[in-house]
């Protein structure tokens, strides 16, 4: 007989002999699991399925675990519904469930943690006791221990991510944040250099690439700026040259009008005394519009195809009046008139001659008043006049008939006689 085949035919029923022994003798569950010996190849009781050297070798009570590569899910005692896959996978894992660990050392540290999914070398090495987290990539949320309900997909996506909420799509995507949460990365490189910054999104390649701390940004096809918060910023300057935004045009609303200054930022003019100095009348200042020759035009075709006449100013005619009544573009050569500054000298100069009216109004008044006060006195004097006339006549009356009476009184005259 072939010495190998009686050395197996010997040896390997003592082998069972002895182990069926040392169960009889008590051996405690607690100090060797529960697997059986010799194991099956691959099922064990409880739904378990173990492959490779130390896998599921901890095992107590837990069910419907699935364990392929050297150690994986070696520690897990009581834990249940985990699929690990690859060596030393879910090493650390003893009562964490439905976890799932795909790659070399993914979710190498989880104890505790339920409800994670790793696919990748190291994805999710250093989880512990987080839970609902997603990583599918190499070194995807490598360094979470604790955070929760995070989603990294990419190489080293959320590396250094320890905190929650977070959503990593792309190579690199939030790469340096460490307790930042509910940020929304989606791209290669987005949101790399966001550290504790919260609630931000970045869209495209290198969207939020300077961000850093700040809070509340959105990044669209923009690298933002460091330490900002509570910013929007769409496209590149001198990349993107035109905005088409549907659901603005001919959708009625009210408010302020929107301004947009030289760097494309938006937003509406204040006109708080917060926001101003030097402050002072404007005065003569406002003379320089009569100077302006408001004109009638069209917009060229590549502008307005339909040609509608348009009424207002040549840009470069109103420079040569006052320059600061002009907006340049990043070039700047002129571009457009600032409308609502030529508007406020119009008012001024309508204030202006307003108070002219007003004053020229005040003095026909009084001319008026003295007139009227000269008409009076003229009546005044007339009928003045007229009494007296009256008396007069009355009194020559008076006296006409006075001396009337005397001549018919009057003794008729005597011729004295010389003797």
């Amino acid at each position: 007989m072939n010495p190998l085949i009686q050395f197996k035919a010997i040896t390997l029923p003592l082998l069972t002999a002895l182990a069926l022994m040392l169960i009889c003798c008590g051996l405690s569950p607690t100090a060797r699991a529960q697997l059986p010996s010799p194991t099956p190849d691959g099922g064990y009781p409880n739904e378990n399925t173990a492959e490779g050297d130390g896998a599921l070798a901890s095992l107590i009570s837990g069910n419907d675990n699935t364990a392929v590569g050297f150690d994986a899910l070696n520690k897990n005692t009581t834990g249940t519904n985990n699929t690990a896959t690859g060596a030393t996978a879910l090493l650390s894992n003893t009562s964490g469930s439905r976890n799932t660990a795909n790659g070399f050392e993914a979710l190498l540290s989880n104890t505790t943690g339920d409800d994670n999914t790793a696919n990748g070398t190291g994805a999710l090495e250093n989880n512990t006791t987080g839970l609902g987290n997603t990583a599918n990539g190499g070194g995807a949320l490598v360094s979470n221990t604790t955070g929760n309900v995070n989603t990294a997909s990419g190489w080293d996506a959320l590396l250094h991510n320890n905190g929650s909420g977070n959503t990593a799509n792309g190579f690199f995507a939030l790469f340096s944040n460490t307790t930042g949460g509910h940020n929304t990365a989606v791209g290669a490189n987005a949101l790399i250099s966001n550290t504790t910054g919260s609630n931000n999104i970045a869209l495209g390649d290198g969207a939020g690439y300077f961000l850093t701390t700040g809070d509340n940004n959105i990044d669209i096809g923009n690298g933002g700026v460091p330490g900002e918060g509570h910013t929007i910023r769409i496209g590149r300057v001198r990349f993107q040259t035109a905005t088409y935004i549907a659901g603005i045009s001919g959708a009625g609303v009210t408010g302020m009008a929107v301004k947009v200054n030289a760097a494309g930022q938006l937003g509406t003019a204040p006109s708080s005394v917060r926001f101003k100095d030097e402050i002072k009348p404007m005065d003569k200042a406002s003379e320089a519009i009569l100077a302006l020759k408001p004109v009638t035009f069209r917009y060229k075709k590549g502008l307005d195809p339909e040609g509608i006449q348009q009424f207002g100013l040549v840009a470069e005619d109103v420079e040569k009046v006052n320059r600061d009544l002009v907006a340049r573009d990043r070039d700047g050569k002129p571009y457009t008139v600032r409308y609502e500054a030529v508007n406020a000298m119009l008012l001024n100069e309508f204030l202006k001659e307003h108070k002219k009216v007003e004053q020229q109004e005040r003095k026909i008044q009084e001319q008026e008043r003295k007139a009227l006060a000269e008409e009076e006195m003229i009546a005044e004097l007339k009928s003045g006049m007229n009494a007296l006339a009256a008396t007069v006549k009355d009194q020559a009356a008076k006296i006409q008939k006075v001396s009337a009476q005397l001549q018919m009184g009057k003794p008729a005259p005597q011729m004295a006689i010389n003797n």
